[in-house]
């Protein structure tokens, strides 16, 4: 009883800490960076009704009743940022997040059942300072690396209506799985709803599961392990040779399939191999504090440091076929696996991915996508959701305000003066509000 007591006004204090959203709320004389193409609008005002972007305009008047934003001409508004792979499961990880601009986030396994059951739907709802969250449900064909294990097809389609009836909205594959359990997670997973992502399935091979309807490569790494080489062959370090990136773009654009663009993850694990010393240089950075305790341990006693490997040759190979394929228009999702690698902290490492993106050669505009307009149009395609990720009349009302143009210094999006999520709006003392607790908190 005393527990539960206790859980109520926890919940009715962070209820408390969430703003109503106000019925019209009006950016008044902003620029825009629509990201619905490379371009930017001067001098605009817009306006958002019941979290949605109902009306922009030079001349557009606000309603008198309207709480007011003002940029003076000279503030920029863009969409708010997604991180389309994490594997943070607090509440607490949820307002670094919303304080870094990130209004969309994609769990993408092994989440708590409280956070998918109760955390979730409060976020969603309001109820809860945060991003919107999407929750994977992954499994795999055995239990080495911890996940749901699913050995039979009749385990596969009851495991998938499960996570249906818990409230996933994707199902993740993992490394293990056998072909035919597969094949019924592809199966089942199609008559529930529920978009197949995840990684390349050793057993099977990443052409076949886009063939079987994998909407996404949670990492562009996959490539490596069931496309470049053959599935289950032994792999040194060496890349693949450069003329095989026209095979990988013709692979998913046939089956108009996501890559997860996520540099910061490979880079993180290649820069953490063998060298404690740089886990120890994170964890006394500032960007610490926002990083759970529990989370810290993990990274202090992460199996990379003991590991010897050189992934440099490999993470150029990335930066190439990441550039190719923005190059070629295939759908780039930014991601993190934020807190799940050493010094990948939730919220800031999508800023330190936007700008290995830029590093790869990606434009500011073709790196922002990944984090806006292309996870809109894949959230949109696969799951039926409201566009998002762009700033135009009908879209969800998530929006970043910032001092200056991130199509010319994408760092200007790790100082967000604001942040409106589903129509509600945080101004900067909110946002650092919201570092404070979580640093309060975590100390």
């Amino acid at each position: 009883m005393i527990r539960a007591l206790k859980a109520i006004a926890v919940l009715l204090l962070f209820a408390a800490a969430v703003p109503a959203a106000a019925r019209d709320v009006v950016f008044f004389r902003v620029n825009l960076v629509p990201m619905d193409r490379d371009h930017v609008l001067r001098d605009q005002t817009v306006l958002v009704r019941d979290g949605r972007i109902v009306a922009i305009g030079a001349k557009l008047v606000p309603p008198a009743t309207a709480e007011l934003v003002k940029g003076g001409g000279r503030l920029w508004l863009s969409p708010g940022l997604a991180d389309m792979h994490v594997h943070s499961d607090t509440r607490d990880d949820l307002p670094v997040y919303l304080a870094n601009g990130v209004t969309t986030i994609a769990n993408m396994g092994d989440a708590r059942a409280g956070f998918v059951g109760r955390t979730t739907p409060a976020a969603n709802q309001g109820r809860l300072v945060g991003p919107r969250v999407f929750n994977a449900f992954i499994v795999d064909g055995s239990p080495e690396y911890g996940h749901f294990t699913v050995t039979t097809p009749a385990e596969a389609r009851a495991a998938v209506g499960l996570a249906k009836t818990n409230g996933y909205r994707l199902i993740k594959v993992y490394n293990n799985l056998a072909a035919d359990v597969f094949a019924a997670v592809a199966d089942e997973a199609r008559r529930q709803g529920l978009p197949v992502v995840g990684h390349g399935v050793t057993k099977v091979g990443l052409a076949a599961q886009l063939a079987q309807g994998q909407v996404l490569i949670a990492h562009a790494e996959e490539l490596f392990y069931t496309f470049f080489a053959p599935p289950g062959s032994e792999q040194g370090d060496a890349p693949p040779p450069i003329g095989r990136i026209g095979d990988a773009i013709a692979l998913v654009r046939r089956h108009h399939a996501a890559v997860g663009a996520d540099l910061i993850t490979y880079g993180s694990i290649m820069r953490a191999i063998g060298h404690p010393e740089r886990i120890a240089a994170c964890l006394a950075a500032p960007e610490a504090a926002f990083v759970a305790p529990a989370e810290r341990l993990a990274w202090q006693r992460s199996n990379y440091v003991r590991k010897t490997a050189d992934l440099s040759a490999r993470y150029a190979f990335l930066q190439r076929m990441l550039k190719a394929m923005a190059d070629a228009d295939v759908e780039l999702l930014a991601g993190t696996d934020a807190p799940a690698i050493p010094c990948v902290g939730a919220g800031f490492s999508l800023h330190d991915n936007l700008a290995a993106l830029e590093q790869a050669g990606l434009t500011r505009f073709q790196a922002l996508s990944t984090a806006t307009r292309m996870p809109g149009a894949f959230l949109a395609r696969t799951l039926g959701e409201p566009q998002g990720g762009v700033i135009v009349p009908g879209a969800r009302a998530d929006l970043v305000l910032s001092a200056a143009n991130p199509l010319d210094d994408l760092a200007t999006l790790r100082r967000p003066l604001g942040v409106m999520v589903d129509g509600r709006w945080h101004d900067a003392a909110a946002l650092k509000a919201m570092l404070d607790g979580a640093a309060r908190d975590y100390r």
